[in-house]
């Protein structure tokens, strides 16, 4: 039961994050420099109660890490300014998703029988439809090109995000050490990105909050994943875009006619399903 609670604790934070960020209210860069010094404040913190072994490997594959992290959060709220958090997060999860997913293939060889081919390609399947479906417009020309501008962003986001991922994989650098040195990335990444912008303000101070929000998704993922497996774990994690789609459209007002409602909900759930399915081919 312990494990599974862990497990939750992504699902919540992540998927809750996008969500509570924008209600506290900034811009792109307000949002994420001010998540990044609420990650690095965390950090610190858990770096005393539970100190890791670092080596010049976990700083350097860390700190890469935590600036592609950085890249990936600056353009998904860049995205949500365009088209919303009940597009961009499902959007973006099948995205990081098929990412993930495609280096896990071709350079990790995870797949390696018959069954997870299988469902793996099952899961593809319902990744891509359900992108499809969220990405749904309504014809009017505005709209399309704000789609068009919000579905670039997620592209460089996405990018960002998997190098966060993949990087630490990589190397096998070990998830509790590399805490310090990534926050310490995102950090530095998101000061550089956001400099010119004037970024530290009350909005700023505000998502310090969402930072915190961020870090105890990350520890009760490396929780769960000794506890549950990271089929598990992972699956879990994919839960909370439940929370920011409805979320966007009933709390922040995001207006969708009842045809992009069905499209949207049923792309969730795609997306969703696709993740379960992914996290089942990590055992």
């Amino acid at each position: 039961m312990e494990g599974f609670l862990f497990a939750l604790l992504p699902a919540l934070t992540w998927g809750s994050l996008v969500l509570v960020s924008e209600k506290l209210g900034g811009n792109s860069y307000n949002q994420t420099l001010g998540i990044t010094i609420g990650s690095l404040l965390f950090a610190i913190m858990m770096s005393f109660i539970n100190p890791p072994e670092w080596s010049s490997t976990v700083w350097i594959v860390g700190i890469i890490s935590g600036i592609g992290w950085a890249f990936g959060q600056l353009f998904q709220f860049n995205s949500v300014k365009e088209i919303g958090v009940s597009k961009t997060v499902p959007i973006s999860t099948g995205l990081q998703i098929l990412g993930n997913t495609f280096f896990a293939v071709i350079i990790f060889r995870e797949w390696n029988d018959k069954m997870t081919i299988i469902i793996g390609i099952v899961a593809i399947i319902c990744l891509i439809s359900g992108v499809l479906l969220t990405s749904y417009g309504d014809g009017d020309n505005k709209k399309a090109g704000s789609m068009k501008k919000g579905v670039l962003y997620l592209a460089i986001s996405t990018v960002g995000y998997v190098t966060y991922v993949i990087v630490v994989r990589w190397n096998e650098v070990d998830g509790w050490s590399a805490i310090l040195p990534q926050a310490i990335g995102m950090f530095l990444a998101a000061l550089l990105l956001s400099i010119k912008h004037k970024p530290f303000n009350k909005y700023a101070g505000r998502n310090i909050l969402t930072g915190m929000m961020w870090a105890v998704g990350n520890i009760g993922l490396l929780l769960a994943n000794p506890k549950v497996g990271v089929a598990i774990a992972f699956s879990f994690s994919q839960m909370g875009i439940v929370i920011s789609t409805l979320g966007g459209i009933f709390l922040l007002g995001e207006k969708k006619s009842k045809k992009q409602m069905v499209f949207v909900i049923t792309g969730c759930v795609l997306v969703i399903a696709g993740g379960i399915m992914i996290g089942f081919t990590k055992e």
